[in-house]
């Protein structure tokens, strides 16, 4: 970068639309000389750094999960007792949420801390600390895409993630405008946003992650940098983001640019990713919070369920509208499957579970094949699926062991193309769409007419 900057000599440069690694170079540009625009680079820091920022959010009174950082399995382990398990455990200045993991008790804890040290070898970042935070269970996760000239902060987009806490928001459906969170708790999102742009001094782009649970807003992180929602914020407003983002970082104000609210939507939005599995026979299946996914796709509806059909479809995954559904998911999912149930049940689907979901179902007078699970028996789920009689997979396995004696029943559906969904909050969406193409024909709303082009 040195090379390049000594034969081009501009006036400044930009950091904030090339992900993590500008980031990580920023210091280092800025210490060697390089005008950096846009946000301070001693802000990017103190954003990046964890206990700067755990300071600053204590000093502006914003909710958080508890954390520490540790430098040694000993404080690791320490950190964990004291916020309580289940922990996160995070790398920090690595890329696409690389080894990092949930862990739920001290052995796992130590087996994750040892391959994020290794993680960030690879990285060439050896020296810091890994991160332990607090997770915080069963909660909404948000994604807020902002920008600020240093003054003003406006926010671009506010996109409710589909999937649960604690997968990667890089492997996260989303949905735009959120479909499950209220208005007052955007603006409780929209005031910690501004404060935190101010204190940041930010100067084009920042992405806030917020959880919402038992009606507290807690801020995950922020990123002084353009995340990779912001292609899609655009396409779903019609706001150039990054455009007005380069501008703000040239000197120009939002007033001047004319953005100085948040951007109207019509429809919904459903920001869906496309996942290699097809590709990689026996890869590893499971979603959470180190990321998987190769691409995304979008998809738009006056409806939140049209909408999320329609993501599937370009995704290469198409919701079945009749057939057979089978449902097999832990103990703590069992009473939430029961609506799942009753619903694709009334929407004529002959319902499939293995022994444990089944009787749960039964005990609701809702109709049932029990399956055995794969390799326990005659018809087991992996047959059933290889003869076409499983048109749809709703699977929530819960810990390692389950996970493994349920993955070659996933491994099925993947190669006979059956649409897989690993978490309830996509079971739900998904059952939101079967409904809706049923009861109507997609319709095609093309971006351009959307938005007067």
């Amino acid at each position: 970068m040195l090379n390049i900057y000594d034969m081009e000599q501009p006036e400044g440069v930009i950091v904030q639309f090339g992900g993590q690694t500008p980031i990580n170079l920023t210091a280092g540009l800025a210490a060697a000389g390089v005008p950096i625009w846009g946000t301070p680079p001693d802000s990017i820091d103190l954003a990046e750094d964890r206990g700067r920022f755990g300071a600053l959010l204590k000093e502006l009174d914003i909710d958080h999960p508890d954390w520490g950082i540790a430098y040694s399995q000993e404080e690791a382990l320490a950190i964990a007792e004291r916020v309580g398990y289940p922990v996160l455990v995070r790398p920090s200045f690595v890329l696409g949420g690389r080894a990092m993991a949930v862990a739920d008790d001290a052995p796992a804890l130590v087996k994750f801390f040892n391959e994020a040290a290794v993680a960030m070898q690879e990285f060439g970042a050896a020296e810091n600390p890994i991160l332990i935070d607090q997770f915080i269970e069963d909660a909404y996760e948000v994604d807020v895409d902002a920008i600020s000239d240093g003054e003003t902060v406006v926010i671009a987009g506010v996109m409710q993630h589909i999937e649960e806490a604690g997968i990667h928001s890089g492997d996260s459906a989303c949905v735009l405008p959120p479909y499950k969170v209220g208005e007052y708790f955007i603006s409780i999102m929209r005031d910690y946003t501004e404060r935190l742009g101010r204190a940041l001094e930010v100067k084009g782009l920042m992405n806030v992650q917020f959880a919402i649970k038992d009606e507290v807003v807690y801020v995950l992180e922020v990123n002084p940098r353009a995340s990779r929602t912001v292609p899609f914020v655009s396409k779903a407003t019609g706001v150039p983001v990054a455009k007005f983002a380069a501008q703000v970082q040239g000197g120009k104000t939002l007033a001047e640019l004319g953005l100085t609210k948040r951007p109207s939507v019509d429809g919904f939005f459903v920001k869906e990713v496309v996942l290699p599995f097809d590709k990689l026979p026996g890869a590893d299946t499971r979603l959470g919070p180190e990321m998987r996914s190769t691409g995304e796709v979008m998809g738009h509806a006056a409806s939140f369920g049209h909408a999320f059909a329609k993501s599937q479809m370009a995704a290469g995954t198409h919701l079945p509208t009749s057939g057979g559904v089978l449902i097999t998911v832990n103990d703590m999912d069992k009473s939430a499957a029961l609506k799942l149930g009753r619903d694709l049940h009334r929407m004529g689907f002959t319902l499939y579970a293995t022994e444990g979901t089944a009787a749960a179902l039964a005990r609701v007078g809702l109709a049932v094949v029990v399956v055995p699970k794969a390799g326990a028996g005659p018809d087991d789920t992996v047959a059933r699926i290889a003869r076409g009689e499983i048109q749809l997979v709703i699977n929530t396995p819960l810990g390692q062991r389950a996970y493994a004696d349920q993955a070659a029943m996933r491994e099925a559906a993947i190669r006979h193309k059956v649409p897989l969904v690993s978490t309830l909050s996509a079971a739900q969406a998904a059952v939101n769409g079967i409904r809706s193409v049923a009861q109507r024909a997609l319709v095609v709303r093309s971006l351009q007419r959307q938005h007067g082009g």
